[in-house]
């Protein structure tokens, strides 16, 4: 007899799926994600011992797996690690059993050669990826995945012709993995996560960068057995290296604009005559507004790298539109502004309309010798009153109002925001 009971969601482990191109930080994110989980660290290894460069950040034990990259091997792996007490296993990368030397795809090549039947020889390739898929999901630890992403694309058909897309990164695994986890994991060049998948609801719309604080955050939502759910994960401090040195990078530009604007004690004098008195900031003290500022631009340079947007034509984009020499100059109305719009290019027909506005903007808004061509009054100077950027497309042309102000413009792009 079939029965039911009150849903009530019970403590679990993680799983954890990690995608991203090469340099992206897939073993490091999964590390340091690991180690705010807490307790032991099992890291089942198949790039060659390439897991066991970052063991200054914490401890961790490794197994390197040789190939061929046999899915049972992954399985032998994941349960010496249960039996032997640890806590959290990372598989760095799960993407060999499906593509390395004797992986699922490797095995299904040999079958279908030797029979001449290709459709048939998955009905033996399949059960050792269910075996793979059924260790982690049944698994008593804590289970990080790690897989290699490519570029994915498609052929459309557009006024007749037909032409190449991307469809954006997708993982090097058999289709439809990403259904197997808890939280799916975009990770791009600059070290910025996104979640394709989220059941905890703690990363939805967020960009952010992976540290010991997101493994804390999800353990925290793992063990509160129904509780009322933690904060979302908040904006950590970037990755060292070079996200690292970009940031003191923007800090030096910021300062440096700030000491080329310092007036001298006589001007300051003669300005200040006949203005009310402004609070003073202590010595020391760090303005928040910069660091808010800046990581806000980082926000936004996050989402045009997801959407595979110009990074360079957007800058231009956003100087015309701000009269403005630099993005750290941008107000904090200004980049909420830009973060509604980019919100709204989900939307296929937004996004493909906003890409063709960019290229506008290509030889700094020159034109580039092809259809499309841009051409404004420099708003670079200040106090000078807004003025209108028209690009012209496939479609006719296109008005952009840009603003000088600081103020919020009625329609981000010069086309309403939804």
């Amino acid at each position: 007899m079939t029965e039911f009971h009150k849903a009530e969601r019970k403590k679990g482990k993680l799983r954890l799926a990690i995608a991203g191109p090469a340099g992206s930080g897939k073993t490091y994110s999964a590390l340091l994600m690991a180690l705010g989980l807490g307790g032991r660290i099992a890291m089942i290894d198949t790039e060659r011992g390439s897991g066991e460069l970052y063991d200054h950040l914490g401890q961790y034990d490794a197994c390197t797996i040789h190939p061929p990259f046999e899915p049972r091997k992954y399985v032998e792996a994941i349960r010496a690690a249960e039996d032997l007490g640890y806590e959290t296993i990372i598989i760095d990368s799960l993407s060999h059993a499906w593509v390395g030397q004797g992986g699922l795809l490797d095995v299904h090549g040999h079958i279908a050669d030797k029979t001449g039947n290709s459709w048939s020889a998955w009905r033996q390739v399949t059960p050792k990826h269910n075996e793979l898929v059924d260790a982690m999901l049944q698994s008593k630890c804590h289970i990080i995945a790690t897989m290699r992403s490519k570029m994915e694309y498609t052929q459309v058909e557009e006024n007749g012709k037909k032409q190449v897309k991307k469809l954006g990164m997708s993982p090097i695994q058999r289709d439809g993995m990403e259904y197997e986890f808890t939280v799916f994991i975009d990770l791009d060049q600059q070290h910025t996560a996104t979640t394709t998948k989220d059941r905890t609801t703690l990363f939805d719309g967020q960009y952010f960068v992976p540290t010991i604080e997101t493994g804390k955050t999800l353990l925290a939502w793992l063990e509160n057995n129904g509780q009322a759910a933690p904060a979302a994960v908040a904006q950590e401090k970037p990755f060292g290296g070079r996200q690292q040195q970009e940031t003191r990078d923007d800090q030096g530009k910021v300062a440096g604009a700030r000491v080329e604007a310092t007036p001298s004690p006589q001007e300051r004098q003669a300005d200040d005559a006949g203005k009310a008195p402004v609070a003073s900031t202590p010595q020391g003290e760090k303005k928040p507004e910069t660091a808010g500022m800046n990581n806000g631009v980082r926000t936004l340079f996050a989402r045009i790298g997801a959407l595979d947007l110009p990074r360079e034509d957007y800058k231009r984009y956003c100087y015309k539109r701000y009269g403005i020499a630099s993005m750290t100059e941008m107000a904090p109305e200004q980049i909420a502004e830009q973060a509604k719009l980019l919100d709204s290019l989900k939307r296929p027909a937004r996004l493909k309309e906003f890409r063709t506005v960019l290229e506008g903007f290509g030889d700094n808004g020159q034109g580039t010798g092809k259809s499309e061509s841009m051409s404004a009054p420099s708003l670079n100077a200040a106090g000078m009153d807004a003025a209108t950027v028209s690009v012209r497309g496939a479609g006719g042309p296109v008005p952009i109002p840009a603003q000088a102000t600081t103020g919020i413009a009625p329609a981000a792009g010069g086309f309403d925001l939804f």
